[in-house]
Order: structure tokens, then sequence, then C-alpha cells
């Protein structure tokens, strides 16, 4: 099986992934992209500002798919919105030096929900309970919307200002300018 990549820079490289382990990370219930980026942050030793970047750069495109497909294919748009929320999580976890789940996600070599809800649950203490809530509505986008297709497009419409807010969030704690209507966004959340 290959798989088609696209590079932010608009590069595409194609690269052969044999059946065998997309069947074998597909019985894991693990995400071949996240396996591919994992791998290499974890072979490129990034500093965490430079792990920080990789993160909002993830989820800046997947909350940008999300809202996208949440007209035409809210199945999808629910898994992107996850996505977007879950990299803004790890995002956070480095700008803010959250060593302890660092050291574990390092040692284990990939995130786990309860690494994300820990991370949640010390980044609501620092900025507030919607941090834990805004992870609860992508859960519930990556479980109801995704998983078991049971959410419309008013459901997840629904879920995106506190996936945004997350998001941003990771943006202004890493120092990434928001734009203007980032801003407008937040302040009528």
């Amino acid at each position: 099986m290959s798989a088609l990549i696209s590079v932010a820079s608009g590069m595409q490289l194609t690269i052969y992934i044999p059946d065998s382990l997309v069947l074998a990370l597909r019985k894991r219930g693990l995400d071949v992209e996240a396996v591919i980026v994992d791998a290499l942050l974890e072979k490129l030793r990034l500093d965490p500002k430079e792990r920080v970047g990789v993160h909002i750069e993830l989820a800046v495109r997947y909350l940008e798919e999300g809202k996208k497909l949440v007209n035409k294919d809210p199945t999808q748009a629910s898994e992107k919105l996850y996505k977007a929320a879950e990299e803004a999580i790890k995002a956070l976890v480095f700008a803010e030096g959250l060593s302890d789940i660092i050291s574990r996600v390092e040692e284990r070599g990939r995130w786990t929900v309860t690494d994300l809800d820990r991370a949640a649950r010390l980044l609501a203490k620092r900025h507030g309970k919607w941090v834990l809530q805004a992870l609860s509505y992508a859960w519930d986008l990556h479980v109801w919307g995704f998983h078991e297709a049971k959410f419309d497009s008013e459901a997840v419409r629904e879920r995106i200002p506190e996936v945004e807010r997350l998001v941003n969030l990771a943006r202004k704690r890493a120092g990434v300018r928001e734009t203007s209507s980032d801003i407008s966004a937040e302040h009528e959340a």
C-alpha cells in the first residue's frame, strides 16, 4: 500500500507502506499519520520549541480541514477536529514544559488518552476548566462523531468554538500570531 503525503510547502511525497504494517496499526487502533509523525519526532530528537511548532502546524491544519468538511462530511470533520484538539494539547504540553507527561510519552514512544487527559487536567489548573471541557468536546467528536457516526453537521459545528479556542491557546503560548478571525471568534465565545 502506498501513501501520498502532502508536505506543508506544497510538495507531495509518495511512500510505500506494506499492507501488513497498515493492518497491524489498524488492529491496534493506531493512526498511520500519527505513528509516522511520532516516529519522525523521536528520530529527529527536536528540541521542545521545534516540537511545539510541529504540533501547532498539525492542529491548525486539522482545524481548518475539519471546518471545511463540517457540511459535506460530518464524520470526517469530527475526526479532524478531534485531531486538532489532540495536537493543541500536545503543543501545550511541550510549550509549558510538563516534564512528567513528556517523560512518559518519550518512554512509551507514543501518546495515550490517559496522557492527553492528564495534560488537559493540568492545563485546566493553569488556564481554566474550559481546557478540560474542550478536550471532552473533542472526545465526543472522536467517539460519537467519527467512530459511531452519530453526529450531524449541526452537532459537529456546535463543538468547533471550543476546539478552536484550544488551538488558539496553543498558538498563543507558542508565540504564533493569531489571525483577526481567530481573535474575534475567541471573543465571541
